[in-house]
């Protein structure tokens, strides 16, 4: 089974994207740090049983012999909301049942923090970059719990994709999250969050 982990923010740089979701949310963002294997860094802000991160690849950083994860290689324009990642407990066996090109199990780590994740070959996640990334933390450490409190929550994590229909039939069976809507309409995100200042829409 799978269940939601968290959401991706990608910018073409790293200041550009925290100033733009600090402005958004009204709440300064924590936390983060360098994945070399990948060639990006990120910051992240917690949601309670839930984080976001804004990643951006590393220009102090060599380039990775591989694809980015999140199509970031090809990312341009404003920063915005482009991927939402799913945990499981046993990843080979969600990639079996997944769609072709979901990705390959790759080991990474962070300061203490370990997982494996799946990443496509070409760094482009089926469905358009709709379909969930899928992860496996290795140990007993989430960023979500060490996170300082912000007082922000998701309340609906909007997806659209013009094959909504064949998107949904993918997960349902897999996923049991009242806080995520696929609908049918041009690729796109939406998140709502409840925040101290108020309801704020990401995009």
């Amino acid at each position: 089974m799978l269940e939601l982990d968290h959401l991706a923010i990608s910018a073409e740089h790293l200041d550009e994207g925290i100033a733009v979701i600090e402005a958004a949310l009204g709440v300064a963002l924590a936390g983060g740090g360098e994945h070399p294997l990948m060639g990006t860094h990120n910051r992240l802000l917690g949601l309670g049983d839930l984080y976001f991160e804004v990643i951006a690849i590393n220009p102090a950083a060599p380039p990775p012999n591989r694809p980015r994860w999140f199509d970031l290689d090809r990312f341009a324009g404003p920063p915005r909301l482009t991927n939402w990642i799913c945990r499981c407990e046993d990843l080979a066996a969600e990639l079996a049942v997944s769609p072709p090109g979901t990705g390959e199990i790759v080991a990474l780590a962070r300061g203490e923090f370990r997982w494996q994740m799946a990443i496509p070959a070409d760094g482009r996640l089926p469905f358009d970059g709709a379909f969930p990334a899928l992860i496996s933390w290795q140990g007993a450490l989430h960023p979500a719990p060490l996170l300082p409190e912000s007082g922000i929550r998701l309340r609906v994590l909007e997806i659209a994709h013009p094959e909504a229909r064949a998107l949904h039939e993918a997960l349902a069976p897999r996923i049991s999250e009242p806080r995520v809507v696929i609908v049918e309409g041009p690729r796109a995100m939406r998140a709502t969050f409840s925040t101290p200042h108020g309801p704020r829409v990401l995009e």
